[in-house]
């Protein structure tokens, strides 16, 4: 038996648990604060540590200096790419604003230029070049500002009237060139290419847009009736699209663009001239929010069926009001039928369900193009491309007829060939009542069946097609106005 006297920890079993639970705690602080002073850089026991270590071994020194400047880096990048992400997505806001802008700005520029040649045109007495269609003249006289010498008139501004133009002795050729015809340049050069002079100028316009007038007075100051595609959507709107709410049909109808419409209609008298107004074209197709049903026969943009025929009477009735259809020649134009799809969307049936009635149109139209991919029986001819479209419109009217959206495709070879059966055309007595076209002179990339693709649509993409077309056109019997370029 032990004599020794008893330790104050030993006393007892609680005394000594709690001893063991103190010693444990106070070894866990030391620990703890052994670990805080080695791990923080900037601590003083640390930094003396580096030094002892750095007296030892020069190589330390150098890893201490490299991991101090890692952790400072790592925290700068980190910094700077949260910086850079915020600003890429500012970026990519502001391009896509940009390119909308610019899109509006160069339309006008295009315009400004334009005024600018004309008054150029009117300040030195500028006239017209010549006679741009059959019948008696009527016109408009646009002060010239500035020019001319005291007491001499300014130029007259004159156009054939419009029941001249509703039936033409001679064909019309139009062409639709970049920017025409606010600027002549790629027009005229086409047009010298060609040997003979376009009488038609198309072009297009949105209902984001008011009425230009200067493309009136510059089209026929060229002895040129305008051809106006007035699309009820921005201007700037893309083809890739059918969605346009604010557009829908039952809003037009409504009278929510009546104020534009009726201001429209007397900026259109103000000219005094003529002008052809193919209003929402290709309305038969699914790609425009002006259609009504597309390949599922579900709503286009809220459309009902039966909304565009109530869509382009109301905008008539409006222009009858304002007396503006002494001067315009409504011209409805659908899309070619022979490749629709649906196929549903191609019967007599679905197009006499979009046509306002001989009331409300003057002229009738396609829009019809050699175009990729090609179909089965695809001859590349002009029977195949325009025959069965041709059937339908005159099993709805008598109207003259105006191809009034026309090209053809240099893919695969085929478009010398087809000019020429398009020339053909015109020359069998059975399409007497064609009047004439519009040639689409444009290079446009857009997607076909899913896959972006580049169509040359350009008269002049070849010297083969050029060649095609130059011999067509002047042909006797095409009976086209063949007018000299100069």
């Amino acid at each position: 038996m032990s004599t020794r006297a008893p330790r104050f920890w030993a006393r007892s079993r609680t005394n000594a648990r709690i001893t063991a639970v103190a010693a444990a705690a106070l070894t866990a602080c030391l620990i703890a604060v052994s670990w805080f002073v080695w791990s923080t850089p900037e601590n003083p026991v640390r930094r003396v540590a580096d030094s002892v270590i750095a007296a030892t071994n020069p190589l330390a020194t150098q890893n201490i200096l490299l991991k101090r400047q890692l952790t400072a880096t790592r925290g700068t990048v980190s910094a700077q790419n949260t910086k850079l992400k915020s600003q890429a997505a500012a970026a990519a806001t502001a391009a896509a604003a940009h390119v909308k802008e610019l899109a509006a700005a160069q339309q006008q520029l295009a315009a400004a230029q334009g005024e600018i040649a004309q008054l150029k045109a009117q300040g030195t007495g500028g006239g017209l070049s010549g006679s741009g269609g059959a019948g008696s003249s009527a016109g408009s006289t646009h002060p010239s500002p500035g020019g001319g010498s005291p007491g001499t008139q300014p130029a007259a501004i004159t156009a054939p009237t419009r029941d001249s133009l509703l039936h033409p002795e001679k064909r019309y050729f139009g062409m639709y060139t970049e920017q025409a015809p606010f600027n002549w340049a790629t027009f005229d050069a086409t047009s010298k290419k060609v040997g003979v002079q376009p009488n038609v100028v198309g072009y297009f316009s949105g209902w984001d847009e008011n009425f230009r007038a200067s493309a009136v007075t510059r089209a026929w100051q060229q002895d040129r009736l305008p051809l106006l595609t007035w699309e009820s959507r921005p201007i700037a709107a893309g083809n890739n699209s059918n969605s346009a709410p604010e557009y829908s049909l039952p809003t037009i109808i409504g009278g929510g663009f009546d104020a534009y419409l009726h201001q429209y209609a007397k900026d259109i008298i103000a000219t005094g001239l003529p002008v052809a107004i193919r209003l929402d074209h290709e309305m038969n197709g699914t790609w425009y929010p002006w259609s009504e049903r597309n390949g599922s026969n579900k709503p286009i943009n809220g459309n009902n069926v039966g909304d565009y025929v109530k869509m382009w009477r109301h905008v008539h009735d409006i222009f009858q009001q304002e007396g503006a259809n002494n001067l315009v020649i409504w011209t409805w134009a659908p899309n070619i039928i022979n490749n629709m799809q649906p196929p549903s969307h191609a019967t007599q049936e679905f197009l006499a369900g979009y046509y306002p009635g001989d009331a409300y149109v003057d002229w009738v139209g396609l829009s019809g193009y050699l175009r990729p991919p090609w179909r089965a029986g695809n001859d590349f001819t002009f029977s195949y491309t325009y025959d069965s479209s041709l059937a339908q419109l005159r099993a709805l009217t008598s109207k003259p007829i105006l191809l009034a959206e026309v090209g053809a495709s240099e893919t695969d070879g085929h478009k010398p060939a087809w000019v020429k059966g398009f020339f053909d055309g015109f020359a069998d007595p059975k399409n007497a009542d064609i009047i004439g076209f519009s040639w689409f002179s444009l290079a446009i990339t857009s997607y076909v069946g899913g896959e972006r693709s580049t169509n040359d649509w350009r008269i002049d993409s070849r010297s083969d097609s050029l060649a095609a077309f130059s011999r067509g056109i002047s042909q006797p019997g095409a009976n086209f106005a063949l007018i000299p370029a100069d």
